[in-house]
């Protein structure tokens, strides 16, 4: 006897035909999204897709936009100087605001390309002596990898001498020549950066439309630049003084690179976090090679890790005071995912971008938790700020005067 299938039951069948019990299970209906649901997904992927846009702009423009928040920061640590000087008077002269621009664009630019200048032989010194010292390197880490036998030191020997580190130090060194034409990108938007400055609360009132929302937004953009600012001057100080010190153990020993390690530890200390223990794992290792008894590279590597502790654990808090306020998990992250995307120059950028990150979410409602999660004590704005950004119709000056306000008070936010 043969068994033929029952057929296939259709959709189109009257309720009274189509199948119960088990046999409906093998109904496979559409699944139909309500309009919400369909609403929701496609707000979803978009977001994705809108993500994914940013991230490639970020990645393949980023010489440009790195260029661009250096010099925005550069703009914003010379504002208040700039008001500062178009304030004073030579007798009956007074220096306008566009001559004190003009000068201030001057000393940036002298600044920037005496610095790359100055690193730029630096590299080029470590580079032609590296080479010389190469012998001397591979002897010395043999040395200490013979303690742990012979065969040991044969590995790591050969391990060693299959490095291609002078090609890495070229390389190095070639990128460190591009810094002349990222110094004369930043020179140009700092100076474009000048020029509008003295439209730029017109244009905000206009854009926004609303005097008293544009006399905030004002308010806002004044507190990051009064938080950052502090920051990075406190951070120069410290990062300046350390490899001061550095520089003065180095030379004490009569040891090479001493210049070269003072500027790589002043450059690595702008690196939140790892760059301190960087910058001292390096110059232990530098004077270990120099001289090859361990005892030294341990003295070395205590001596210059006390004064990263006390310069970067004790004054640099102490001087930094509340300025912050971020955590320090909202700095790896920021630092991991800056670093990602912009490579070394987003490491040194990661905390300013994070700093206004949090300013900016704590005055948008629907952000708010944002800024809260970032900050340290969940409280991403001090009390008189909060008082300072908090307008409403009866304390906020009427018409123009409000703009007049804020453009009195940025400059000494600022400073």
């Amino acid at each position: 006897m043969s068994v033929q299938n029952a057929p296939e039951p259709s959709l189109s069948q009257p309720a009274a035909e189509r199948p119960v019990g088990g046999e409906a299970l093998r109904l496979r209906a559409p699944i139909r999204l309500s309009a919400g649901e369909r609403s929701r997904l496609q707000t979803w992927f978009l977001g994705i897709l809108a993500f994914a846009a940013v991230m490639v702009m970020l990645v393949q423009a980023r010489f440009i936009l790195v260029s661009l928040v250096i010099a925005i920061i550069l703009f914003s640590l010379t504002s208040g100087a700039i008001n500062s000087i178009a304030r004073l008077k030579i007798g009956s002269w007074r220096i306008t605001t566009w001559l004190a621009s003009m000068l201030a664009v001057a000393l940036i630019a002298g600044v920037l390309f005496g610095l790359v200048g100055f690193i730029v032989a630096q590299v080029n010194t470590v580079v032609s002596q590296a080479i010389t010292f190469s012998e001397q390197a591979v002897e010395a880490i043999g040395a200490l990898a013979a303690r742990f036998g012979p065969d040991a030191e044969a590995a790591v020997i050969a391990f060693v001498r299959s490095i291609d580190y002078v090609g890495w130090l070229r390389a190095a060194a070639g990128q460190a020549g591009n810094l002349v034409s990222g110094a004369t990108l930043v020179i140009l938007f700092v100076g474009f950066l000048f020029g509008e400055r003295l439209y730029f609360n017109t244009k905000l009132e206009h854009l926004i439309g609303d005097e008293i929302r544009a006399a905030r937004v004002a308010r806002v953009i004044a507190t990051i630049m009064s938080r950052i600012n502090r920051y990075l001057i406190v951070k120069t100080f410290i990062s300046a003084v350390t490899g001061v010190a550095v520089w003065a153990v180095m030379a004490a020993f009569s040891l090479e690179f001493a210049t070269a390690m003072a500027v790589l530890t002043f450059v690595l200390n702008f690196i939140p976090s790892i760059g301190s223990i960087i910058a001292t794992l390096v110059v232990a290792l530098v004077a270990y090679l120099q001289v090859p008894q361990l005892a030294f590279g341990v003295m070395i590597l205590v001596i210059v890790s006390l004064i990263q502790f006390i310069l970067g654990s004790v004054i640099d808090p102490m001087l930094m005071g509340r300025a912050l306020r971020v955590s320090a998990f909202g700095i790896i992250i920021s630092l991991a995912f800056w670093g990602f995307v912009w490579g070394v120059p987003g490491a040194f950028l990661a905390v300013p971008i994070l700093v206004a990150t949090m300013i900016i979410c704590a005055q948008i409602p629907s952000a708010r938790p944002i800024a809260i999660i970032i900050s340290r004590e969940g409280l991403p704005e001090f009390d008189d700020e909060v008082e300072s950004l908090r307008f409403d119709s009866e304390t906020a000056p009427a018409g123009g005067e409000a703009m007049r306000t804020v453009t009195a008070r940025a400059p000494r936010a600022a400073e």
